[in-house]
């Protein structure tokens, strides 16, 4: 036998044919995990805002407690994404963009996409009540279902969709304190759910911006968008950013001077990186580009600048420097 006949025996039983269930398998994983949303687990980083707003990040225990409820949050907010597409598929395939989802594009079978939803939506409050409390296992529950009910029914009544959208954010800004047993000031409340809504709100108005601009008719987005004006979705975004700059400016004026000896006033120096970055995004959402806003965080370098100086001012705040 020649050597390219003996290489073709050797070779040829590594070569899957088109339709060899292993393919078929690491085809669907690959599409479960694209559904699951990968690029939007950014937003679960906001668990730490709660300990970080109460200055307890420095021990190993909080980290890794951190760690455990971004990671089950994560498997919560994966769960919804999974059923919504796989509710969604139908309408999805009519749609420019989402016609490509993989639930909607036929490589993820919608009863496959119902059952890993189903079974991470059962596990990550039953894992939170093995590591961590029942109070974090039961804000996972409450998400779940409230996103749950968003993708059913609450994502068509005018308004709520906005608060419930704003919810599930404030939730995860929520659940590292709630996880950790510590206490969440009014003033953390008052910020981090306007500020939240300030971001939805703008994403919502820069998608009313770019249909109007582009034509489409109300059924080629999201539901509900043809409902609201853009000028009630401006003063819906302008007055969350003002409510979330006046929280935090109380917050931050509520003692005054410097702390047990520190340099400088740093809390209060600290409200004016915060303002500016409520002016930076505004900038964004005014142009009506404030889509994406995980693109807008981390893609625009001004923002970035700001958001570590405020991070810096935030830290020597906290450390009494």
């Amino acid at each position: 036998m020649s050597e390219r006949g003996i290489t073709a025996l050797i070779t040829e039983p590594l070569r899957s044919p088109p339709g060899d269930p292993v393919r078929r398998s690491l085809s669907m994983s690959g599409g479960l995990l694209r559904t699951a949303r990968p690029r939007q687990w950014v937003k679960n980083t906001l668990v730490v805002a709660a300990p970080a707003a109460a200055g307890e990040l420095a021990s190993r225990h909080t980290l890794t407690q951190l760690a455990v409820v971004f990671a089950l949050f994560t498997a919560a907010s994966s769960a919804v994404y999974l059923v919504n597409d796989a509710r969604d598929a139908e309408a999805d395939r009519a749609h420019p963009v989402k016609c490509r989802r993989p639930v909607a594009a036929g490589q993820v079978p919608a009863s496959v996409a119902y059952t890993a939803g189903g079974l991470l939506a059962l596990l990550a409050p039953a894992a939170a009540i093995l590591l961590c409390n029942p109070m974090t296992a039961a804000l996972l529950t409450a998400y779940v279902v409230m996103q749950l009910a968003y993708c059913i029914w609450l994502k068509h009544v005018l308004v709520v969709d906005l608060v419930v959208v704003t919810s599930g954010f404030l939730m995860r800004a929520m659940i590292g304190g709630v996880a950790l047993r510590i206490p969440l000031s009014r003033w953390f409340l008052i910020t981090a759910g306007f500020g939240a809504l300030f971001m939805v709100a703008a994403k919502r108005y820069s998608e009313a911006v770019q249909m109007t601009d582009r034509a489409q008719s109300p059924g080629a987005t999201r539901a509900l968008l043809g409902e609201y004006t853009t000028g009630y979705l401006r003063f819906v975004w302008q007055l969350a950013a003002g409510v979330a700059v006046l929280g935090y400016c109380l917050w931050a004026l509520e003692s005054g001077g410097t702390a047990n000896g520190s340099l400088l006033p740093w809390r209060q120096l600290s409200v004016i990186a915060f303002i500016l970055a409520v002016l930076r995004y505004a900038v964004f959402a005014d142009r009506g580009t404030a889509g994406a806003p995980e693109d807008v965080v981390l893609r625009d370098r001004g923002l970035a600048v700001i958001g570590l100086v405020w991070a810096a001012m935030y830290a020597l705040a906290v450390a009494d420097l």
